[in-house]
């Protein structure tokens, strides 16, 4: 059960939480708008749809610098507690160090659990809207990923594209192959296919198909070859920030697709994943080092916790782009990936804790 003590505490760590998050939110936009107001006024951007945009862009900008956000609210109330000697008067009263974190914890969880919906659910569909006003109106065409294409369609189907143009729905130098185990039972090859969205299905120009019957090899030609495959433009056409606008199903199942077609490099699918839980959970481990660095009165006051503060959680968000980079570039599994900065930080709230709550 929680008494006034706790209350106390929860009741400024939240308040300090809250009124960091509106301060900031001002700060964002105005840098924000200043750096697209031209754009805005180039290319005549109603007024509402700015507005739109600002609103989807907060728990975008808001949940990137989570951590800030969480070590500054415990670091600056907590230094005034210590500063007006009250978290001595609540020591000297027979608490126990540990027993005064139950309040920090309490908060962390709260606020843990909101940002563990908000990744989840509700920023995806918040990108949404933002990523389409910039493709709109800030950038001059989406990221596209136009070349080379290999795609397992089902487990026996694959197909190839040299290159594609999303624009005219065209790809050059197609190629289609029906495997059974080791041998290849049908292959169609095609100098361009188009596809019609419409009728739903693929026309394949300069076409040639190959059907093997064991020793039999039957080899058609076609000017012109309409056939159905079970992929469309959307699957060739892969936008970079794709993984930002799917809720947690939708990016399951996304990765469950793509591992069927048998697709490569999928580690930044995987940390986005992964990425939606762990950031949840360092509000734990930053609320303790927090409330441990702070805890204590020092000369210069609470500017010195707040440089100490800024500093550590610049250094986890740094650590978080590290490992994430080396686990896309490199060979490092993602779920490791996301949750280093977690692990590392984590040691270090016990050695702080072990050394201030004495």
């Amino acid at each position: 059960m929680f008494n006034k003590i706790d209350k106390y505490i929860l009741k400024n760590f939240l308040v300090t939480f809250v009124f960091l998050l509106m301060a900031f939110s001002a700060i964002a936009i105005v840098i924000d708008f200043t750096e697209k107001v031209n754009d805005f006024v180039e290319k005549r951007v109603p007024a509402a749809e700015i507005l739109i945009y600002f609103r989807d862009f907060l728990p975008y900008i808001l949940a990137l610098l989570f951590p800030i956000f969480i070590f500054v609210a415990v670091i600056f109330f907590t230094s005034k507690l210590a500063n007006r000697s009250e978290i001595i008067a609540i020591l000297s009263s027979g608490m126990s160090f540990s027993r005064l974190l139950r309040p920090y914890l309490a908060g962390a969880a709260i606020i843990s659990f909101v940002l563990f919906i908000a990744n989840h659910y509700i920023i995806p569909q918040a990108n949404k809207s933002r990523l389409k006003f910039e493709e709109k109106y800030i950038m001059s065409k989406a990221n596209y990923s136009h070349d080379n294409f290999h795609m397992r369609i089902s487990p026996t189907e694959y197909i190839y594209m040299q290159s594609y143009n999303p624009e005219s729905k065209t790809g050059y130098r197609f190629s289609y192959e029906k495997v059974s185990g080791n041998e290849i039972r049908q292959k169609i090859t095609a100098d361009r296919c188009l596809y019609d969205s419409i009728k739903k299905e693929w026309k394949l120009m300069e076409a040639i198909a190959r059907i093997n019957e064991g020793p039999v090899e039957i080899m058609q030609r076609y000017p012109f070859l309409f056939k159905k495959f079970s992929f469309t433009p959307n699957d060739l056409v892969s936008r970079r920030e794709i993984k930002q606008m799917m809720t947690a199903p939708q990016l399951n199942a996304f990765i469950r697709k793509e591992e069927e077609k048998g697709s490569e490099n999928l580690n930044e699918y995987y940390i986005e994943k992964y990425r939606r839980t762990a950031s949840p959970f360092s509000a734990f481990i930053l609320s303790i080092i927090g409330a441990c660095i702070a805890s204590r009165k020092v000369r210069g006051g609470s500017g010195i916790h707040l440089a100490i503060g800024l500093a550590l959680s610049a250094i986890y968000i740094v650590m978080m782009q590290f490992s994430t980079t080396f686990s896309i570039k490199g060979s490092l599994h993602p779920l490791i990936a996301v949750w280093i900065p977690n692990i590392f930080f984590s040691f270090v709230a016990l050695y702080i804790y072990r050394k201030y709550s004495k």
